[in-house]
């Protein structure tokens, strides 16, 4: 089998590997790696054309949708492992899973994820706000589904600067205001 075979039948299993964080606080069936991608691309293709000055909101969605790829070789890894790693192992991983799944795809591919990590353009901070903004979505989700026990994600999505993209925290407060509502 060739590279480019083998990278995309890693990546097809994105959709089996479930939100580490989530499983952590009691939810019962998490979303996907691959569910959650996809909510993350649809953030950006919503919010995106509302961003003023004009983002470039195609590349804005494909860094969306392909910034947890490494996952497909990783796993999700959670907040909590963080500081259980020596510092950079996790970017480290993450670039190496990167270049062996997605350099053999394409160059577009490749490039669009190595800048995803980077987090260096405009793009790629709105995609890793949307990032942020979709497990806000899926915290509602959940939430509303009667789960509790998910105060750390509030907290988080409350933290949250969003002060480049003001539809970006106009979603944020309307998310924030939703789970008070809960209670």
């Amino acid at each position: 089998m060739t590279d480019r075979l083998e990278a995309l039948l890693a990546l097809s299993r994105l959709d089996r590997i479930p939100r580490l964080g989530w499983i952590q606080r009691g939810v019962p069936e998490p979303e996907s790696v691959a569910g959650h991608s996809l909510g993350t691309a649809l953030m950006a293709l919503t919010l995106g054309p509302a961003v003023s000055p004009a983002l470039d909101v195609d590349r804005a969605v494909s860094l969306a949708l392909v910034h947890d790829t490494g996952e497909a070789l990783l796993g999700d890894l959670p907040r909590s492992a963080r500081p259980l790693l020596p510092a950079g192992a996790k970017a480290e991983a993450e670039a190496r899973a990167v270049d062996t799944l997605l350099a053999p795809l394409s160059a577009l591919a490749h490039e669009r994820a190595v800048e995803a990590l980077a987090r260096e353009t405009r793009e790629a901070r709105f995609a890793a706000v949307c990032d942020r903004l979709q497990l806000g979505i899926q915290l509602l989700a959940y939430t509303r589904a009667g789960q509790r026990g998910l105060e750390e994600f509030r907290d988080g999505l409350a933290a949250l600067a969003c002060d480049e993209f003001p539809p970006c925290e106009e979603l944020r407060r309307e998310i924030l205001s939703a789970l008070a509502a809960i209670g």
